[in-house]
């Protein structure tokens, strides 16, 4: 009887923002100066270096908790569980719900507990919450649901990841060409024949890393005191590329799988030249090559969701939406993820 995933589901918003949609914005410097360079130079430089096309956001009438809640309808009745056999909802986002066309936050009551009130969940022993992780919240709610089936505390978890970053970018930086909205979900049981986590790794920098993602106030000056999301994007790279390829060996090693033996790496959809700069690093520790459709990407038409990107990208190959990438049982899967915190963790899995 192994631990893995049962269902999975996903919601992808269906209003398309292409990059020429951003041709007209004014992007500003951080202080507030015009970029001497035209919008149409910005975004080409834009897609050649994140990989990004398009995005996706959300009907103005749909919030974070609506869409995974959405996408968990999805994952359960992949799983063909009953929802009331549930133990643990776990629910990773960063920013809770935030309402088109406002700036504040809501969290209360928590994300978690919404999506079991829109599920008409009864089972009082069904407990949900909310894990604050960053983008690789969705990855560490999976270790937590490992170990709560592992040690008997539960049978059956839903784990969502899910985000409306649209609703939190500053219009006058050009990194909110970066963000979109989705949300992915699974079921995580102890199940015979089922896939199977052989091991994980979980790491928390704060020393210096801290605030390289953080709430700041809007490049336009006369905007008033409303904060965005804001990162230092060179510091994270820097830090990405140095942490995130070590991290993965170390889980790799622990589970006594064969680099060789690898299938996939479904790691979070940040950038794509920042992705591939992180597994070439992991495979020159095991001095190989980064073999080639080794590492899945739908970030050129679905941009950045944060810690809904490794989900939503894991249900799209399990249901053949993702050109020249399948899943076969027993192949190896080597989740990762990198964000705020900085916050970086990892998952050897076996289908």
């Amino acid at each position: 009887m192994s631990i893995g995933i049962t269902g999975s589901g996903s919601y992808i918003p269906s209003q398309v923002i292409a990059n020429d949609d951003f041709g007209t914005h004014e992007f500003l410097n951080a202080d507030g100066t015009d970029f001497k360079q035209e919008n149409a130079v910005i975004i080409e430089k834009f897609k050649a270096i994140t990989g990004i096309a398009e995005r996706r956001y959300v009907a103005k009438n749909l919030n974070t908790s609506d869409i995974a809640f959405l996408a968990s309808e999805k994952a359960i009745a992949d799983a063909g569980i009953d929802k009331e056999e549930l133990d643990y909802i776990i629910f990773a986002h960063n920013f809770g719900d935030v309402s088109y066309g406002q700036s504040q936050s809501d969290m209360l009551p928590s994300l978690a507990t919404r999506v079991k009130h829109h599920l008409r969940i009864k089972n009082p022993k069904c407990v949900a919450y909310d894990m604050l992780f960053g983008c690789p919240g969705w990855i560490e709610g999976v270790i937590q649901a490992n170990a709560f089936i592992r040690s008997g505390i539960a049978k059956k978890c839903l784990v969502i990841g899910a985000e409306t970053l649209s609703r939190i970018v500053d219009p006058f930086d050009r990194d909110s060409m970066i963000y979109s909205d989705g949300a992915g979900a699974t079921v995580i049981e102890q199940k015979e024949g089922t896939g199977e986590i052989l091991a994980h790794t979980s790491e928390t920098h704060t020393y210096e890393e801290a605030y390289f993602l953080f709430y700041g106030k809007s490049y336009n000056p006369s905007v008033d005191n409303t904060k965005y999301i804001k990162m230092f994007g060179r510091k994270i790279y820097e830090f990405a590329v140095s942490y995130v390829p070590g991290a993965m060996k170390s889980c790799l090693d622990e589970s006594g799988v064969s680099i060789t033996d690898v299938n996939k790496i479904i790691i979070h959809q940040a950038n794509e030249k920042m992705d591939e700069a992180i597994v070439k690093r992991f495979y020159a520790l095991y001095n190989m090559e980064m073999p080639e459709k080794i590492m899945p990407m739908n970030i050129e038409k679905l941009g950045n969701s944060s810690v809904a990107t490794i989900p939503t990208l894991f249900d799209m190959i399990k249901k053949g939406e993702i050109s020249g990438h399948e899943f076969a049982k027993g192949d190896v899967i080597v989740f990762a993820s990198v964000g705020a915190g900085m916050n970086v963790n990892a998952i050897v899995y076996k289908v």
